[in-house]
């Protein structure tokens, strides 16, 4: 089950730094592609020379390239990845690790890390069996990584081996193993066999070759709801308007979301009824344009006099018209941001566009809407308000995307 899966290896200061050539090796023949991330102190015990030799990928260690500061993005190998294994991981990156302590590449890349996290301890007996580390290891299960031990095994001592590195042969079969779990559990995820429409991002509406009327939005919650659709099984149909450069390469590794492209709200409205019918839900998440102009010039405007009108007209409401197609065994999700009166404003949205929910946030709760990372939201429906408490929109994500699977 590693074919054609994507590894980061982070690898530390142990002396059983040696071991993972053999890991990688059988990552390798197991199908995998290989990508190492290693620590200063890992390179005195290993040569950065051998790993790349055996991953046929330069290896990652700084911030930035020696020779011409190229910049290493731990945000792209989180991205990238489908696993992250640290192995061998020191007593010291445990404690990096479980305080959040990024002082290195290494750390960078596993705090941005969207995979699973599998670790692989090596220390002598006293460091492990230290209450310091045993609660490190017990914050970071708590936090959903996995530590693979050895199941069996003795030190010269006699003691029983913890703290001892698992043996690369069967840190392979570990991660061979839990791809094969994942793969077989995957036909019971919530949203298994459902198609999910999501729009994302702004619209841009032309004045001008040059210039446009549009918003601040990022398209990052949107990005946040197709990511969580898809890993709980649904085939996504993305639909994206005008985001940011650092969006446009997230999601490429999830082959179950599809994206759509488009600037103008006329270019939504015509994938976004044209998909619907095939979905059984959308999530409008996109800030579209309520306005744009009655003509667009053919060159630039120029600056000419002292004032400039330009004349606006509504553009499609792409809500109102998908609440008109939508079936009885079809969901509709929208957003409402708000200034004021909010959630009456948001109820009579919810009947108005024939949503089941509404998805509130308020310009009030500054640092949670447009551009930011974080937002704070309430779920409205004829059944009633949910409220939640501010969250990074990767959490809020799946708290919308839970709420839509309970009704399909």
């Amino acid at each position: 089950m590693l074919r054609g899966k994507k590894i980061v290896l982070g690898i530390t200061g142990s002396i059983a730094a040696y071991k993972a050539c053999y890991i990688i090796r059988g990552l390798i023949k197991a199908g995998a592609e290989v990508q190492v991330v290693i620590t200063p102190a890992g390179k005195e015990f290993i040569t950065p020379i051998t790993l790349s030799a055996l991953t046929q990928k330069p290896v990652i260690s700084d911030f930035f390239s020696q020779r011409d500061g190229t910049w290493h993005s731990h945000v792209a190998l989180g991205l990238w990845a489908d696993a992250m294994l640290i192995a061998p991981c020191t007593a010291s990156t445990l404690g990096k690790m479980a305080n959040g302590v990024a002082d290195n590449m290494l750390i960078t890349t596993y705090l941005s890390m969207k995979a699973p996290v599998f670790i692989a301890p090596a220390m002598d007996l006293d460091m492990y069996q230290h209450p310091t580390t045993q609660e490190n290891m017990k914050k970071l299960q708590s936090y959903g990584n996995q530590i693979i031990e050895p199941q069996s095994g003795f030190l010269a001592s006699g003691l029983e081996g913890k703290g001892r590195m698992e043996e690369p042969e069967k840190i392979v079969e570990y991660l061979d193993q839990w791809f094969a779990n994942t793969s077989l559990s995957s036909n019971h995820l919530p949203l298994t066999s459902k198609r999910i429409l999501i729009t994302a991002g702004p619209t841009y509406e032309k004045i001008d070759p040059v210039r446009f009327i549009g918003n601040y939005s990022s398209g990052k919650m949107g990005f946040a709801l197709a990511e969580a659709c898809a890993r709980q099984g649904a085939e996504v149909e993305l639909i994206a308007g005008p985001v940011s450069t650092s969006l446009t390469s997230h999601l490429s590794s999830l082959a179950s979301i599809h994206r759509t492209d488009v600037e103008s709200c006329e270019e939504m409205y015509q994938a976004a009824t044209r998909l619907f019918g095939s979905c059984h839900a959308a999530i409008l998440c996109a800030a579209v344009a309520d306005f744009r102009p009655e003509t667009i010039a053919s060159e630039k405007i120029k600056r000419e006099k002292d004032d400039l009108v330009i004349r606006l007209k509504p553009t499609r409401d792409i809500a109102a018209e998908l609440g008109k197609m939508k079936r009885a065994d079809q969901r509709l999700v929208g957003f409402a941001l708000e200034t004021n009166d909010e959630q009456q404003n948001a109820q009579g949205k919810l009947e108005r566009k024939n949503f089941d929910f509404i998805v509130l946030n308020s310009l009030r709760n500054k640092g949670t809407c447009f551009q930011s990372d974080e937002n704070q939201i309430s779920i409205i429906s004829r059944q009633g308000q949910k409220d939640f408490p501010r969250k990074p929109k990767n959490e809020v994500a799946i708290d919308i995307v839970n709420e839509l699977a309970s009704i399909l």
